[in-house]
């Protein structure tokens, strides 16, 4: 299909308090030549070490960072900062919330809970602790179709130098230049790829059709 990257997130691992499930990893990396970042259920760096050794390029996490951000220094410096991201699921201020200063703030557990955390400086903070690269999932957009959440792409983009993957809110081909005009270095899609409302290819030349650099 001409994908660059396969991000595998089990959304549920972390609020079902289970472990990602290690041999479904395996079997994919063995079928797929393009790199692999997998998220879901990471409370350790020996958590890293194993999906690591499954296969997966790339560990993303979440939830366990949030609660304990030494574990992205730890895992950083013991793998090295190009396999470790940070993924940050993040909403807009519900009504009636906490104010945080950007607007954004840091949800965990699939989006499930709120944390009162500032989306924007805890993706500054995931750079300090070294992670090389942030996975930014807006959790209003996400399924929505309506096309990513670019205020928030520029928000983060403008205090990190990490690469930006934008995810969430993908509909349509037009959905995607605005993300990269945003400051994302990469776009993630699921669902219009999964149930053939999109094909690659025809996001890529959507893409290059507006000037943007593709593979």
């Amino acid at each position: 299909e001409g994908a660059d990257e396969l991000t595998f997130l089990d959304v549920t691992a972390s609020s079902a308090d289970r472990e990602t499930t290690y041999e479904v990893v395996r079997r994919t990396a063995e079928c797929v030549f393009i790199p692999l970042t997998v998220g879901g259920g990471i409370r350790e760096v020996s958590d890293v070490d194993k999906l690591l050794r499954a296969g997966a390029d790339k560990v993303s996490i979440n939830t366990a960072a949030v609660a304990r951000p030494e574990l992205l220094r730890e895992a950083s410096q013991r793998f090295g900062a190009q396999c470790i991201v940070l993924s940050l699921d993040a909403r807009r201020v519900p009504d009636g919330g906490e104010p945080t200063p950007s607007g954004f703030e840091v949800t965990t557990h699939g989006g499930r809970s709120g944390t009162g955390i500032d989306a924007v400086e805890w993706a500054s903070r995931g750079q300090q602790l070294g992670v090389g690269e942030i996975l930014l999932n807006s959790m209003d957009a996400d399924g929505t179709k309506a096309g990513f959440d670019t205020e928030m792409i520029a928000a983060v983009r403008a205090v990190v130098d990490v690469p930006v993957v934008a995810s969430g809110g993908a509909g349509a081909v037009a959905d995607f230049p605005p993300a990269v005009d945003a400051g994302a270095d990469a776009v993630l899609a699921a669902s219009v790829f999964h149930f053939g409302q999109l094909r690659i290819s025809e996001v890529k030349d959507g893409l290059r059709t507006a000037g943007v650099t593709v593979r």
